[in-house]
């Protein structure tokens, strides 16, 4: 690995951009992707399967064996709502191997004690969501049922790469959430990425069998695209 490829690595890190660092093993040629580019690339659809599942190999292709090694930020679940489902959720996501954000302005929801251990903002998820960037390896939960606070997220979340957006919400909650979201100049299309009533379809009933549904919805559409 040369200076030059370290350097993209390191910086691209620092930055939660995914890369892959991809070896020609006949040559020993290398080459740094960006996943935001990998669609250009002669190796496009095992970039793609290879940035989805992280997992770094051996490809023997027509143009040849190569090794990718993958790059990609941590997993990342910006959460708005401080509430029961979040407390519920957060072990999990936890354990699966998330980096946990929960927001919410009502400071006596986000509390330490409520959310040990956790990177909490009480400002409006709009303006931490400035700061933080959403990127194609975190997942947003809109969780308040609260338009003032779940609406702005959601807004800024359709205009990022996250992997996943969901809100909680019955299908009527989430029909008048859909025709707020285009008075404010989304499309159907755009609209459509919002996973609601969040969770996979399992019946569950109170905050830990929606968390468990909200979990398994993500790592479908992580695992297996949307």
């Amino acid at each position: 690995m040369t200076p030059d490829i370290l350097e993209q690595i390191v910086e691209s890190r620092g930055l939660r951009k995914a890369v892959a660092l991809v070896t020609e093993l006949e040559s020993g040629r290398q080459r740094v992707v960006a996943r935001e580019h990998a669609a250009d690339d002669t190796l496009a659809k095992v970039l793609d399967g290879a940035f989805r599942t992280g997992e770094s190999g051996v490809h023997d292709l027509p143009e040849g064996e190569f090794f990718i090694h993958v790059y990609n930020p941590r997993l990342r679940i910006v959460i708005i709502g401080a509430v029961h489902i979040s407390q519920a959720l957060i072990p999990i996501a936890k354990a699966a191997g998330y980096d946990i954000v929960v927001i919410d302005p009502r400071g006596a929801f986000a509390t330490a004690e409520r959310f040990p251990d956790v990177k909490l903002h009480t400002e409006w998820p709009d303006e931490v969501i400035a700061k933080i960037g959403l990127d194609a390896q975190t997942a947003v939960l809109a969780l308040t049922h609260d338009p003032k606070i779940d609406d702005p997220a959601l807004a800024a979340a359709l205009k990022s790469k996250a992997f996943y957006v969901g809100a909680l919400g019955s299908k009527r909650t989430q029909s008048k959430r859909f025709e707020r979201l285009k008075a404010a100049g989304f499309d159907d299309a755009q609209i459509a990425r919002i996973r609601g009533p969040i969770g996979l379809d399992i019946g569950a009933k109170g905050p830990v069998e929606i968390a468990v549904a909200i979990m398994a919805e993500i790592t479908r559409v992580l695992r297996l695209g949307s």
